[in-house]
């Protein structure tokens, strides 16, 4: 029987400006960052590594062939319960006024009994923060999207 882990419990955190080198990142390079917590979280997307498809038509052989090119880790798109007075909001809000990228941390609610939970961190810049509104029975929203810009260093939960 395999394990299955719940979204509820999970929380998303925005650091401080941090640009990609090209180098990819290791845990350690977050471990000086101050994390504030974007709080009222009701949504935190998807995220991850997809390869770029390459292509090549080959006339003689009426084929197409085809390589994997670069990875694209994507964008995640954070839904939170509108609030004006919540830091991380806020910081949300200030990181879409500027063009820098900015560290990101992600908190599963999967620690063992005694243990510390998995953790992916990353760098991305945030895109856009809106506020959806929907219909009389809505909650208003803040939808934030961060384009990741680098690999996703993936900290495994531990005992």
């Amino acid at each position: 029987m395999s394990n299955i882990y719940a979204t509820a419990g999970s929380k998303v955190y925005i650091g401080g400006a941090k640009a990609y080198s090209g180098t990819d990142f290791v845990a350690s390079d977050f471990s000086s960052e101050s994390w504030v917590e974007i709080k009222g979280t009701t949504d935190l997307g998807s995220f991850g590594d997809t390869a770029q498809l390459i292509t090549s038509e080959h006339v003689n052989a009426s084929r197409t062939r085809k390589k994997k090119g670069t990875d694209n880790a994507g964008g995640m798109q954070v839904n939170a319960d509108l609030d004006y007075s919540d830091p991380g909001q806020l910081a949300m809000v200030a990181a879409k006024g500027v063009k820098e990228s900015f560290s990101i941390r992600v908190v599963f609610n999967d620690a063992p009994t005694g243990g510390t939970p998995s953790e992916r961190l990353f760098v991305g810049y945030v895109m856009n923060v809106t506020e959806q509104l929907g219909g009389p029975n809505s909650v208003m929203q803040q939808q934030s999207t961060i384009e990741i810009d680098s690999n996703i260093v993936r900290v495994a939960a531990a005992a």
